[in-house]
């Protein structure tokens, strides 16, 4: 599991976005070289959400 430390996060806003409990940290774009280089361990995927598709039939 990774880890960013927390001294390090607390520059940035936490926002709250599309509902309630839907809660996301704002980094700038220009930071975002330093804010990966504080990431420590690995990155787990714990969920996967994908559009669903549909097959054309002939």
């Amino acid at each position: 599991m990774s880890e960013v430390d927390t001294a390090f996060l607390a520059r940035y806003p936490v926002r709250q976005v599309g509902g309630e409990t839907i809660l996301e940290l704002w980094v700038p774009a220009e930071e975002l070289d330093e804010f990966n280089a504080h990431i420590v361990g690995r990155i787990e995927v714990v969920h996967e959400f994908r559009r669903a598709t549909c097959s054309a039939e002939p």
